[in-house]
């Protein structure tokens, strides 16, 4: 059986949405709430290394914490990684990784192309 980690918001749609096909697709899924349990420096880099994808990139410019702190400002990669561990709501949701690979759920479907 595969296995799966998704770092989830069940107050996203799309991270529900994505986590609906995983459970659709017979994953076992181990479903990380990072809002309530955030995630360190080192797992977050380790995520973004998977990703292949600069930290800024995971950024959720959106959100009232990133224009009202971030917006503008130019960051280098420790201090894009240090903002999302201080503000969890910033990272992008729902990162699902199976097999050492990792995708963002923007479309959940995205998540079908690493089972």
């Amino acid at each position: 059986m595969t296995k799966a980690a998704i770092y989830h918001n069940n107050r996203c749609g799309k991270s529900r949405n994505t986590l609906a096909i995983l459970k659709e697709k017979g994953v076992e899924i181990n479903v990380v709430e990072y809002l309530n349990n955030p995630l360190s420096a080192t797992e977050l880099k380790r995520i973004i290394d998977l990703l292949g994808i600069k930290p800024i990139d995971l950024i959720r410019k959106g959100e009232a914490v990133f224009k009202e702190n971030y917006k503008g400002k130019e960051l280098n990669d420790d201090e894009w990684i240090q903002a999302m561990v201080e503000h969890p709501i910033l990272i992008e949701r729902p990162i699902v990784e199976v097999n050492g690979k990792a995708v963002i759920g923007r479309p959940p479907e995205n998540v079908l192309d690493i089972l």
